[in-house]
C-alpha cells in the first residue's frame, strides 16, 4: 500500500503544485484588489470569501459575485483567473488520468488485490505457479472439485484465459515474476491455508528457485515441482522437494510398463482416470519385435533407457547427434521423416514406431510416412503443444504423449488420493497374475466410466461415527465399512485399496482381519453409489451401529448411562 501512495504522490506532485500555487494566487489577488458599493465606499473580500468564491469558480461548477457585486478591477482579475484555473486543472486531470494508466500503478493495485483475495481464503488451496497447459488442467480439475487454487504467471495473455474460463471457484491470479520471494509470500505461501507449493513454469531454472524459495520459506508446505533436466531434478531432490516430475522420464516407464504388464497399465489407467471418465477399449502394444526411435533428446534418452535394459530391440534415428549424443547400440543418422531412413531402419520387419521429436510437424510427417510402408505399426507419438491436438487426434496414433498432461495427471493424482501415488508404487511390485486379479474385480464392479478412488482418515473430520464407535468401547472391522447400510447382508461395490497406520502400508488388505483404529488412512475404488452409501458409515453413529448389528448407541444421554446399564449393553 505503501507503494502505490508514494507512485500516486510523486507522479501527481507536479499538477498538485500547481493547483495550489494557481489558488493561492488567485485567492491573494481577490483579497487585494479593492471593490466598491453603490455609495462608493470600498470594501475587500476575506480570505474566506474569497476561497469561497475561487473554489466554485475555478472548478466551473457556478458563478456569482459574492458577497456584494465586483468592481471592474476584481471582474478583470476574474476573468484572468478563469482561463489560467481551468488551465491548470485541465493539466491536473489529464495527469490523473495518464496516471490511472500508468502500467505501474496498475501493477501494484493489482498485487494489492491480489494479496487481499489471498488473505480472504478460509479454505485450503494450491499456489500453482506457471498457467501454461499443466497449470490450466489442474485448476480445472481443482475447482471441478470444489478445491481453490492460486495462480502466479508472467504471462499476461495466459491469465486473461484464466479470466475467461468458466471455474466452478474463484482463482485469484498475478502477472508477476515468481522468482522473486515477495510474490509467493503474496500469493500465500505462508497462509495457514496454503497445502501444496507447486512449480509448473516452462523453464527448469524457474521452478528450481520456486521449490528452494518454498523450502526456505515455507519449510512444512509439500513442494512439487517440473524438471526435465537431470541436474535440476537431481538439485531439487537435494533439499528434500516433496515431488519432482519429469514428464519424460514417467511416460518411458509407463511404456515399458505397458509392453511388460499389460494389466498393470489397464489398473493404472483405470484409477487414474478423471470422474466419470468414459473408458475405452485398451491397446496393448505387441512386446516381441523391432520398435523404432525417432529422436534421441530428453524424451528418446528417457524412452531408451527403460526400454533397453528390458531386452526390447530398438533402432534409433537421430538427425543431430552431435548435439545429442547417440546410443550404445545401432542407430542411423537421419530424421525419420524420408522412407529411405526408415528403410534402412527396418520399419517393414518393425512392430512399434516411437516418434518422440521435438518437432509436431516431423512426428506427423514420420508416422504418415512410416504406415505407409508398414500399416500395422504400433504407432506411439510425442505431441508438444496442444494447439496440435486436431492433427494428431487425426493422424489416430495408438498412445499419445503430451508432457504437460502427463505431469498435470500426475499431480491430479498426488493432490486428490496420496494414498493412491503410493498405491501406485507398491502396486508396480507385484506380478502379472496379481494386477489381472485386481482388473477383473475391478471390471465387475464397472461398466463404461472410470472407478470412483476416494481415501480418508479415520478422525472427527472423515469419520466422526467411527470415532465415536472407538469411544464407545466398539471394534469395528473393514469388513463392516463395506457393508450397505440399507442391506447390511449385502456388500458395496468397493475394494480396498491400501491401508495405511503410521509408516506400515498394507496392500489390498483382508477386510475381516483389519481392525480399524484412529488415525488409520483408507483407499477405496468403486462405484460412485458405494461411496456415498460409504459415507454413511462414516459419520452417522446411528447408521455404523446398525450395520455393527447393535442397537443405536448416539447422544449425550446414552454416554451417561451405557456405564450403569447391564453387562448384556456394554458389548
Amino acid at each position: 500500500m505503501d507503494n502505490i501512495y508514494f507512485l500516486i504522490l510523486r507522479r501527481m506532485r507536479k499538477p498538485l503544485l500547481a493547483l495550489v500555487t494557481v489558488y493561492s494566487v488567485a485567492v491573494f489577488g481577490l483579497v487585494l484588489i479593492p471593490g466598491r458599493d453603490a455609495d462608493g465606499t470600498v470594501w475587500y473580500l476575506g480570505f474566506f470569501h474569497a476561497f469561497y468564491f475561487v473554489s466554485y469558480m475555478a472548478t466551473t461548477i457556478g458563478f456569482g459575485e459574492l458577497p456584494r457585486e465586483f468592481s471592474d478591477a476584481q471582474r478583470l482579475w476574474t476573468v484572468f483567473c478563469i482561463y489560467l484555473t481551468v488551465t491548470v486543472w485541465i493539466y491536473s486531470v489529464g495527469s490523473l488520468i495518464a496516471l490511472l494508466q500508468d502500467e505501474s500503478l496498475q501493477r501494484a493495485l493489482a498485487e494489492r488485490r491480489f494479496a487481499a483475495s489471498v488473505k480472504r481464503i478460509t479454505t485450503p488451496f494450491f499456489l500453482i505457479v506457471g498457467y501454461g497447459q499443466t497449470g490450466r488442467d489442474l485448476v480445472r480439475a481443482l475447482t471441478s472439485e470444489r478445491r481453490r487454487a492460486v495462480v502466479i504467471d508472467i504471462d499476461r495473455e495466459r491469465l486473461n484465459g484464466l479470466q475467461l474460463e468458466k471455474l466452478r471457484e474463484f482463482v485469484p491470479s498475478l502477472q508477476a515474476d515468481a522468482q522473486c520471494p515477495d510474490v509467493l509470500l503474496s500469493g500465500g505461501l505462508r497462509h495457514p491455508m496454503c497445502q501444496a507449493v507447486l512449480a509448473l513454469t516452462s523453464s527448469n531454472e524457474v521452478n528450481l528457485k520456486v521449490a528452494l524459495a518454498a523450502k526456505l520459506l515455507h519449510p512444512e508446505v509439500t513442494i512439487i515441482g517440473r524438471s526435465d533436466s537431470h541436474d535440476i531434478s537431481a538439485n531439487m531432490l537435494s533439499f528434500d522437494t516433496d515431488y519432482v516430475l519429469n514428464p519424460f522420464e514417467i511416460f518411458a516407464l509407463y511404456l515399458r510398463v505397458a509392453l511388460t504388464a499389460h494389466c498393470h497399465t489397464v489398473l493404472n489407467d483405470w484409477l487414474g482416470a478423471l470422474r466419470g471418465a468414459q473408458l475405452g477399449e485398451p491397446r496393448k502394444p505387441p512386446s516381441e519385435g523391432r520398435w523404432i526411435l525417432c529422436g534421441f533428446g530428453r524424451f528418446g534418452k528417457a524412452v531408451y533407457r527403460e526400454l533397453s535394459p528390458g531386452g526390447t530391440e530398438l533402432m534409433v534415428i537421430e538427425q543431430s547427434p552431435e548435439h545429442t549424443g547417440t546410443p550404445s547400440t545401432a542407430w542411423i543418422h537421419g530424421r525419420g521423416t524420408e522412407a529411405e531412413t526408415l528403410e534402412q531402419a527396418g520399419i517393414r520387419e518393425a512392430v512399434g514406431l516411437i516418434a518422440g521429436t521435438d518437432n509436431d510437424a516431423n512426428n506427423l510427417s514420420i508416422i504418415m510416412t512410416a504406415r505407409v510402408l508398414n500399416p500395422e505399426l504400433f504407432v506411439v507419438v510425442r505431441e508438444n503443444h496442444m494447439v496440435n491436438e486436431d492433427l494428431f487426434a487425426a493422424v489416430d496414433a495408438d498412445i499419445r504423449m503430451h508432457p504437460s498432461l502427463i505431469v498435470a495427471n500426475r499431480i491430479r493424482t498426488l493432490l486428490r488420493s496420496p494414498l493412491l501415488a503410493r498405491f501406485f508404487d507398491l502396486a508396480r511390485d507385484q506380478n502379472e497374475e496379481w494386477a489381472c486379479a485386481l482388473v477383473s474385480r475391478v471390471a465387475a464392479m464397472i461398466q463404461e466410466q472410470a472407478p470412483e478412488v476416494w481415501e480418508f482418515g479415520i478422525d472427527g473430520d472423515d469419520s466422526p461415527a467411527l470415532m465415536d464407535a472407538a469411544d464407545l468401547g466398539l471394534k469395528p472391522h473393514l469388513v463392516d465399512l463395506l457393508k450397505d447400510p440399507r442391506a447390511v447382508d449385502a456388500s458395496l461395490s468397493a475394494i480396498a485399496l491400501l491401508h495405511q497406520r503410521g509408516t506400515r502400508l498394507d496392500l489390498l488388505p483382508d477386510p475381516h482381519g483389519t481392525l480399524i483404529q484412529p488415525g488409520d488412512r483408507l483407499l477405496f475404488c468403486g462405484s460412485a453409489s458405494a461411496r456415498t452409501r460409504m459415507r454413511w458409515n462414516q459419520v452417522d453413529i446411528d447408521v455404523l451401529s446398525t450395520t455393527l448389528g447393535r442397537p443405536p448407541q448416539v447422544g449425550w444421554l446414552w454416554r451417561q448411562l451405557r456405564p450403569h446399564l447391564p453387562a448384556r449393553w456394554q458389548t
